[in-house]
């Protein structure tokens, strides 16, 4: 299938693949047709989807039997009167349906919004006329479909609400689906997402048909998937790692997506499924992995396991030491926005630097920027852009939707301005600083949260901290941690254990980094999509 859409497949170095990386684009391409169905050509008995549930239920789809199930419900949302160019919210959590929604959609070339089913009346209200939403496909939840008729007065766009009992009882109505005549432009807008909102309201990120095509990298290459592969990517479906871990770049390469549909996280239960299911292939955000290596992992047979890669926030190196410790598999970090697809990552062809994001994905031109608009020499910290030029990379956002203000200030001068700081080695790794806004200013120095967190994680008592800056009349800010304890060390909790913590600091890094404040936590706020919210702790102290 890769030979379709790269001019060359394969690569003996990351030299050879950032200079040689090629796409082939056709004029009309559509996920759903050039790939899937061309599977379902090809391999019609390969198994495309594995799904199950904390229940024990069990449903796998081949790509035959994919093809068949999206053409069936294509059909049915065409006799609702949705088509081209229309909006569409999908809230279904981790169902199995969310994968035939998604294909159904973009076989009708209409415009896919995944959404959270954790949005409130007032979320479901922005979304709604923000977008025009047309159609709203959704689980049988009552607090989801309480809120979705909450919100309908004051949601003058939506002509349908389909919940999944409605779904399957009109679905077999359907007629035999015809694909439509008119074929959608790659320049057309496929999937949009409301992103996840660590300051202000959530803008809308509008995506075109070649987005899908810029995930091929994201599975074959970072995620290193074969056709064998069982890979397993934890996500919520009503954000943007869903499409990096669970659809696109897995169906590129041909590998089985493997689905843990849960309602509560638990570490041993996914290791259970991973083991039961013989996963081959997984990637979570660091937070997941520091919550594995808290369990005793030689009670799991994980031996098919080959392969792991991280992405959705910084990845501490002491994370990746106890994982590779516990299972001698190397943590491949990747780095990307809702607005891109991978734009920096860790190669099969590279040797990992813990805490390092790795180097530039060949479908972008990255650079470093400085508050004066000049590249930034190795060493020195700048801004994370994307070289646009003539051409907009294959994965890079069309703009904010009906935005173009918003879309202006983060995109001009030949550049995307990502938001995000970094560093860049002398052998071209990139190490990540944080957003912009998170970068504490404390007599005279610039810190970055992430080097402190880093020093922090290094410590048994912490399994997770959040790093802020506080006013402070003389040093302007002060550092401040705040920490979530291991159960085995809550008890603990006092000033012996800040001041622990605090001289553990000093040793790890930088003694002026040292977290003058320490606040011990239960739980850290966070966005859906899982990253920590610091804009909430600094608005929480600045009350105070």
């Amino acid at each position: 299938m890769v030979e379709r859409f790269l001019k060359q497949t394969s690569f003996t170095s990351f030299e050879d693949y950032n200079e040689n990386l090629e796409f082939i684009i056709p004029e009309h391409f559509n996920f759903a047709y050039d790939v899937m169905d061309a599977w379902a050509e090809e391999a019609p008995n390969k198994v495309a989807l594995l799904w199950t549930n904390d229940e024990g239920a069990e449903h796998k789809a081949t790509f035959a039997q994919l093809k068949a199930e999206s053409d069936k419900a294509a059909s049915y949302l065409q006799s609702l009167g949705i088509g081209q160019g229309d909006p569409v919210m999908l809230i279904l959590k981790r169902r199995y349906e969310w994968w035939i929604a998604m294909l159904a959609l973009h076989k009708l070339a209409a415009v896919v919004i995944p959404a959270t089913h954790m949005l409130t009346k007032h979320d479901i209200v922005y979304r709604n006329t923000r977008a025009s939403v047309k159609a709203i496909i959704c689980v049988d939840d009552p607090y989801v479909v309480g809120q979705i008729h909450e919100a309908l007065p004051e949601s003058p766009t939506v002509e349908h609400v389909i919940t999944m009992e409605r779904w399957h009882a009109e679905i077999d109505a359907a007629p035999a689906f015809v694909r439509p005549a008119a074929k959608n432009y790659n320049s057309d807008t496929m999937l949009m997402y409301f992103t996840s909102g660590t300051s202000g309201e959530p803008k809308m990120v509008a995506h075109d048909f070649l987005y899908a095509m810029g995930h091929l990298t994201t599975g074959v290459f970072w995620h290193n998937l074969k056709e064998d592969s069982v890979h397993l990517t934890v996500a919520d479906t009503g954000w943007g790692k869903a499409v990096w871990g669970k659809f696109y770049g897995q169906w590129f390469a041909g590998a089985t997506v493997f689905v843990y549909d849960h309602e509560k996280f638990d570490a041993d239960r996914l290791l259970r499924q991973m083991e039961r299911y013989r996963v081959t292939s997984f990637c979570a955000p660091p937070t997941i992995y520091r919550f594995m290596i808290r369990e005793d992992l030689s009670k799991y047979d994980l031996s098919a396991l080959r392969y792991c890669c991280t992405a959705g926030e910084a990845l501490n190196p002491a994370v990746y030491q106890k994982f590779y410790e516990l299972t001698g598999i190397r943590l491949m970090e990747g780095f990307g926005q809702t607005e891109t697809t991978m734009t920096l990552g860790t190669f099969p062809w590279m040797e990992p630097k813990p805490g390092s994001m790795g180097k530039p994905n060949g479908q972008y031109q990255i650079d470093l920027l400085k508050p004066d608009g000049t590249s930034c020499e190795d060493g020195e910290k700048g801004e994370i852009v994307v070289k646009v030029g003539d051409r907009k990379p294959i994965g890079l956002f069309k703009e904010y939707y009906r935005d173009p203000e918003l879309t202006s200030q983060a995109w001009h001068d030949g550049y995307y301005f990502t938001g995000d700081m970094a560093w860049r080695d002398e052998d071209g790794y990139y190490w990540f600083e944080g957003r912009i806004d998170d970068v504490i200013k404390s007599s005279g120095y610039r810190i970055g949260p992430f080097e402190v967190e880093s020093a922090l994680m290094t410590h048994p008592a912490v399994v997770e901290c959040a790093i802020t800056g506080v006013p402070d009349d003389i040093r302007g800010m002060v550092v401040k941690a705040t920490v979530v304890l291991g159960k085995e060390w809550k008890d603990k909790a006092g000033d012996a254990l800040i001041k622990e913590l605090q001289q553990h600091v000093k040793h790890e890094t930088a003694p002026y980094k040292y977290p003058r404040i320490i606040e011990f936590v239960d739980e850290l706020p966070k966005t859906i999509s899982g990253k920590i919210r610091r804009v909430e702790i600094r608005q929480k102290d600045n009350k105070r």
